[in-house]
């Protein structure tokens, strides 16, 4: 139930911090700014974040950017309740997002003395439900909660977000490392950039539909409010290759793997083609149910090559990876609209499917 809460301010954060902007500036859209800004310090911040925290026991610090992050969320409820102007708001948001990177990360790797190793791939596909189950529903209680006030929607989505800091138990065996004296840190294993340019690409086929929703109705005579049918699908499918995921309760193998990325890229050309709601829809249910299987794929094999004393920080990157690929592809949109942000998403995956499948070939494992 951790893993489920812990997203729940940044699934909500476009539609709640949108809610707060309206009243300030007259303009929903300067809510983007505070997501922005929120991402872009996750990002930064991530892996310095992760490697500060390798000096102290990982239970207490993970405590410790939690509780960073609920103070920010709440001074960003403050600051809306003030009605302060929108450069506090922003700084607000950016302090909101300045842990969410590091502390995804130490929460993954806790997830390794909680479970047992057998039953590591239904525990990451129970938490890949909920993940997208909490941002099906987040968007939808924010604004619910936000027609009643935009303040109390905040408050109430902080609280929520508070989640995993009452939830997570103490884990005894959990210690921090043992601190070697060394000249230079152990080096990641070349194998793992792979699979964080993977994460990226398959993050930013999933902007392209989510990001694009109300284009997407717009482009094909909906109203704009039509446009949660395209996310919905497609947390639809993402729920449903969970439950699989669950079920199933193995690792894919490396055939099952390229299979995977080859039906995303498929979803995604689906997506970036647009030849009519039906093909496009069912691109997305496509895109969907890869979406877990291949996320618990990365997750397990980052495990496997991380060193011990840099798992948290690995965790971290392909958390920052998720976002860079949705920042990518919304800067796109933004930039050069949907037909450019269409493509570039579907080129991506492509691209990336095309180096895993040469990557296992080197390596003859295949």
């Amino acid at each position: 139930m951790g893993y489920g809460t812990f997203g729940v301010p940044q699934a909500a954060a476009p539609i709640a911090f949108s809610l707060l902007a309206l009243p300030l500036t007259g303009s929903a859209e300067a809510g983007s700014g505070m997501v922005f800004a929120m991402t872009v310090t996750q990002v930064i911040a991530a892996t310095p974040l992760s490697r500060f925290g390798t000096r102290f026991n990982p239970v207490s610090y993970l405590r410790a950017l939690l509780i960073v992050r609920t103070v920010a969320l709440l001074g960003v409820t403050y600051a809306a309740y003030a009605a302060a102007p929108m450069p506090v708001l922003i700084t607000a948001a950016a302090a909101a997002g300045l842990t969410n990177g590091a502390a995804y990360g130490y929460q993954r790797s806790l997830l390794n003395y909680l479970v047992e190793p057998e039953r590591l791939p239904r525990a990451l596909g129970i938490a890949a439900t909920l993940n997208e189950v909490t941002f099906a529903v987040s968007p939808v209680l924010a604004a619910a909660l936000g027609a009643v006030s935009p303040v109390f929607a905040m408050f109430a989505l902080t609280v929520l977000g508070i989640g995993p800091l009452v939830l997570m138990p103490s884990v005894p065996q959990a210690q921090a490392p043992v601190r070697v004296k060394t000249t230079r840190r152990t080096p990641l294993p070349k194998a793992i950039y792979i699979w964080l340019v993977c994460a990226a690409a398959g993050s930013g086929v999933v902007a392209a539909v989510e990001v694009g929703a109300v284009p997407f109705a717009v482009l094909f005579g909906l109203a704009p409010e039509w446009g949660f049918i395209f996310a919905l699908t497609l947390c639809i499918g993402s729920v449903a290759g969970g439950v699989w995921v669950s079920i199933r309760n193995r690792i894919l193998t490396r055939r099952q793997v390229v299979t995977f990325l080859v039906l995303t890229s498929a979803g995604a050309v689906l997506v970036g083609l647009r030849v009519n709601i039906a093909l496009l829809l069912a691109g997305a249910v496509l895109v969907g149910f890869c979406l877990p299987a291949l996320g618990t794929y990365y997750s397990l094999v980052l495990d496997q090559l991380s060193p011990p004393e840099r798992r948290a920080e690995v965790f971290a990157l392909m958390k920052t990876s998720n976002a860079l690929g949705i920042v990518g592809v919304s800067g796109v949109l933004a930039i050069g609209g949907l037909d450019v942000a269409s493509v570039a998403a579907m080129s991506f995956i492509v691209v990336a499917t095309l180096a895993v499948i040469v990557f296992f070939q080197r390596s003859q494992r295949l």
